[in-house]
């Protein structure tokens, strides 16, 4: 196999990478150990959204895989329109709101009632939560249920104590509820359609209520900052509270005299990392002990930082070699010939 020289005096920028090519199979190997290297540096200097339209999105969640808990990992969706959505077992549906003080994100569901539908009613899936995750229905979600029938569902109104100890009442939907009265923003959309409110206590119970109603709608109650006992204020939509985990890990990295990072976590085994701006770290973004040696774990936005040792002994090898060999090469201005030309 016939040397290849190449001049680096007058090389142009396509053809900077050929400058350092002995030999074909060596400038071949150097390519290609290479490519993973610049993808892990590409990788690595990627950010963590901190938004999705105008909802913030910070720690337990992240829209980009590797980024907040592992916990509420491919639960947040940013669509290419810049609407959030949450994945639940029974669909996507678009969030509305996050509070992080007040632990908890709104949902709506196009399907359910509105005002503007009346008596107008269509069919409607069952809102259901996956139990494994740190999501929960919030006690402060109720629900209306309209055309119901009465051979099969027991609609009677309930007494008033019933509305502030639900636990003590029996299992009916209530006919007299508040909200049936004073529905928020429409009292009187429904016309002569009927409306009681029932709170399922699981998704089996909330299909079989659907598969004798005609339709059904969630409202939860928001604290509006007023004084009680007109604090809260009824609205449309789901209420879903969640946890958020708390780590020693978590909060050294977070902390802006330690560097202020961002919590994440190993895409293949979920371990703990702490995102900086220019490398990934175990502890926090100052800790110039530890950093660097962890700077190759993980993945940010679904990709691979991992390096293999082969890869990586590949390209020291492969340095070794060119230097031994560049040492012996003789040097040529510009001389290429049609035996030793790469294309």
């Amino acid at each position: 196999m016939g040397s290849l020289f190449i001049s680096c005096k007058t090389i142009s920028e396509n053809n900077l990478l050929s400058c350092f090519c002995i030999y074909h199979s060596l400038c071949f190997l150097f390519v290609l150990l290479t490519l993973p290297f610049f993808s892990l540096t590409t990788a690595q200097a990627s950010h963590c959204r901190t938004s999705c339209g105008t909802i913030p999105i910070n720690y337990p969640f992240g829209i980009d895989d590797g980024c907040g808990s592992p916990y509420y990992r491919h639960i947040l969706v940013c669509t290419d329109s810049g609407n959030l959505e949450v994945r639940t077992p029974s669909g996507r549906y678009q969030v509305r709101s996050i509070s992080y003080s007040d632990p908890h994100i709104i949902v709506t569901d196009k399907f359910m009632w509105k005002c503007e539908d009346g008596n107008q009613f269509r069919a409607t899936r069952p809102f259901s939560l996956d139990t494994s995750t740190h999501f929960t229905l919030s006690s402060q979600n109720d629900y209306l249920f309209f055309n119901c029938s009465e051979e099969n569902v027991i609609v009677e109104p309930k007494p008033i104590f019933c509305e502030r100890f639900p636990d003590q009442c029996d299992s009916t939907c209530d006919s007299a509820s508040y909200l049936c009265r004073h529905l928020p923003g429409c009292a009187t959309a429904l016309g002569t359609s009927s409306c009681c409110s029932y709170s399922p206590k699981a998704t089996e119970s909330l299909r079989l209520m659907l598969k004798y109603c005609a339709s059904y709608t969630s409202i939860y109650w928001r604290n509006n900052g007023a004084n009680s006992p007109y604090d809260q204020v009824p609205e449309y939509g789901i209420r879903i509270d969640f946890d958020i985990p708390v780590t020693t890990s978590c909060l050294e990295c977070q902390d802006m005299t330690k560097g202020g990072g961002t919590c994440g976590f190993n895409t293949q085994s979920q371990n703990f990392l702490c995102m900086c701006n220019d490398r990934n770290t175990t502890t926090y973004c100052n800790d110039r002990g530890t950093s660097r040696q962890h700077s190759s774990a993980g993945a940010i936005a679904g990709t691979v930082t991992g390096v293999s040792a082969a890869g990586a002994l590949g390209i020291g090898a492969g340095i070794w070699y060119w230097k031994k060999v560049r040492a012996k090469a003789p040097v040529t201005c510009g001389v290429q010939s049609n035996e030793n030309r790469l294309f």
